[in-house]
């Protein structure tokens, strides 16, 4: 059987003509993109629409990709770009402030990839709609789908320092909206959100 052809391969068959190219790389890629939209959003319908503006992006601006990092970097930022998109058109009020009938009814993702090993309770999924999106993004990256931080970093155009930071700071955030005080958290402020610049010292 012959090995499957890399991302990069297909890339470069689409963009000679081939459609079929790029339904592979859906079929490749579909369900990790999915995963990661529901749990930033955590609701199923959320994460269609992210999922759907997600991969409408990548087929308008596939010929924008240089190869200059690995084709699941530029899916992952993609991806992540259509979240921030669709939570800023939600506008939705922190889940804390809202009643139990309003909390958003979190699926399992619908097939396994590597962040379903994490065995993510709903209540944690649940707390860690609350975390912060750019706290929430870099635990989703590392500390559920497992991605070394460098690649993090690179995903989200930021210095490995931040991701460190970030990381940190959302755990606090996660214990906090769990109802468990963090180690060493005494009278340490709740994490805020960083300037829009992404400059935070580590």
């Amino acid at each position: 059987m012959p090995d499957a052809p890399r991302d990069e391969d297909l890339v470069r068959r689409f963009l000679s003509g081939d459609r079929a190219a790029f339904a592979a790389l859906v079929e490749r890629h579909e369900r990790r993109v999915y995963n990661l939209a529901l749990r930033m959003t955590g609701r199923e319908e959320d994460a269609r629409d992210a999922t759907q503006d997600a991969l409408l992006t990548v087929l308008k601006k596939l010929s924008s990709f240089r190869g200059e990092a690995a084709f699941t970097t530029w899916l992952h930022r993609v991806t992540v770009n259509a979240c921030y998109d669709l939570l800023r058109k939600r506008q939705r009020a922190p889940l804390l402030e809202r009643g139990d009938d309003d909390l958003p009814a979190i699926e399992p993702p619908p097939a396994a990839d590597h962040s379903d090993t994490s065995d993510l309770s709903i209540d944690v999924q649940r707390a860690l709609i609350e975390v912060p999106e750019d706290f929430r993004v870099v635990m989703i990256l590392h500390d559920v789908q497992d991605l070394p931080q460098e690649e993090v970093a690179a995903i989200l155009g930021i210095p490995v320092g931040t991701v460190k930071s970030r990381l940190h700071r959302g755990r606090i955030a996660l214990a906090r909206a769990l109802g468990v005080r963090p180690a060493g958290a005494s009278g340490e402020r709740p994490a805020a959100a960083e300037p829009s610049d992404g400059a935070m010292s580590p």
